[in-house]
């Protein structure tokens, strides 16, 4: 399986200006071949194939005096451009006809100035030796080797973020690791005030990055709308909001690796409620506690690395009543307000915490086993019987048992 492996650089104020170069040329190329492609569409015209792209926004361009300057880059990144430009085009189509499961593609769009920046390289413009990597027509990058890496990439990435650091990327071919088998199993229940409770009964708070510093967001946010558009106080204001950006998204996504990596190691089998969470962001008093928790990426970390570790992945349907179900008796209590944390069941009057009862019911709902009636179904209650019940816990069955 491949797998990427990223690493801080730092280039020096000379490969800095050359990476500029190059993060321009390859934004041209892009946004040159896109609208030319659009206006085809538009002339009622089919799209060019990809070689005759290459041969004209790149061999003749480079001819031209607007494009001359093409030649003093790479010419490798350029045409990786035009083929993930292909291949965007490719995966809209796809959508389009129903070939494409997931979220339906957009088509491409124009690469801005301002927003990330990237350009990849094959095995043909970049060498790797002794820790020691070369990138055609930029020099030797200084990179910070967190980790060794398991075999000589295939491709290499140079990313520069909108808060200005520079990153790159290799691609490489590992091998699943099959982690020693136990007889562990985990039902995961996601939620807000506690982003993971397991059925164990152990639960994981979030550090919840945004609401910690929302204020000095709206501080960065005021100062930059307050600036002139373009000027050098813009840009660093700007710069300075990308940066806060990027310390969310760091300390969300650090917390999400180690728990899906320790959650991983110590069960061989997780199960996991499918969400919504593409229509429970649309709830605007809730959107922006969800988007801080970020459970669609827990859920793909941990996708990722139960196939990177032999591990089994189980995902129950978003329809099952796990929060209303009694774990001990399967007795089905009805629907519950998100007020209500813990409640008592109405046939066997057991006790539960409604996030650690939902996460033994996804446990059971994933077919690990079988509820504990004994029977794997779920218990009748008689009518008699749950009327009696409910009459001693919710008010208006009392009123119905002394007026009906």
């Amino acid at each position: 399986m491949k797998a990427r492996y990223r690493y801080r650089i730092y280039p020096t104020v000379g490969q800095q200006m050359a990476l500029a170069r190059l993060f321009g040329c390859v934004r041209v190329i892009w946004n040159d071949a896109l609208a030319f492609c659009i206006n085809q569409y538009k002339n009622g015209e089919k799209k060019p194939k990809n070689a005759e792209l290459q041969k004209q926004f790149i061999t003749q361009a480079k001819r031209t005096t607007q494009r001359e300057w093409l030649s003093k880059v790479s010419c490798v990144p350029l045409q990786q451009a035009l083929n993930d430009l292909e291949q965007a085009y490719q995966n809209f189509f796809k959508s389009c006809k129903g070939q494409r499961k997931g979220k339906h593609v957009l088509p491409p769009k124009f690469k801005k100035r301002h927003a990330k920046q990237s350009a990849r390289f094959t095995q043909r413009g970049f060498t790797l030796r002794s820790d020691c990597l070369k990138i055609a027509k930029i020099g030797k990058l200084k990179i910070a080797w967190s980790r060794p890496l398991p075999c000589v990439p295939s491709s290499v990435t140079l990313i520069k973020d909108a808060a200005g650091r520079y990153f790159v990327s290799f691609v490489v071919e590992i091998a699943s690791e099959v982690l020693p088998k136990n007889e562990n199993s985990v039902g995961i229940d996601l939620g807000i005030a506690t982003f993971a409770t397991l059925d164990n009964g152990q639960k994981y708070y979030a550090p919840k990055p945004l609401k910690k510093r929302i204020n000095r967001l709206r501080r960065l946010s005021k100062n930059l709308s307050g600036k002139t558009r373009g000027s050098k106080r813009y840009e660093r204001a700007k710069k300075r909001k990308a940066k806060l950006h990027a310390k969310l998204k760091d300390t969300r996504t650090d917390f999400l690796h180690k728990l899906s990596t320790q959650i991983i190691r110590e069960n061989q089998t997780i199960v996991l409620e499918d969400l919504n969470v593409a229509g429970m962001v649309k709830n605007r008093k809730l959107s922006r506690a969800i988007s801080d928790l970020g459970w669609r990426q827990f859920r793909t970390y941990l996708e990722g690395k139960a196939e990177k570790y032999s591990r089994e992945f189980r995902v129950i349907s978003r329809w099952e009543p796990t929060s209303q179900t009694c774990s001990c008796c399967g007795f089905r209590g009805g629907k519950l307000d998100l007020c209500v944390r813990n409640w008592t069941c109405l046939n066997c009057g057991t006790t539960h915490d409604r996030d650690v009862n939902a996460a033994r019911n996804i446990l059971v709902a994933g077919g690990h086993s079988e509820t504990k009636t004994g029977r794997g179904d779920r218990c009748q209650t008689p009518a008699k019987g749950a009327a009696v019940r409910e009459a001693s816990t919710h008010r208006e069955y009392v009123q119905l048992s002394l007026f009906g």
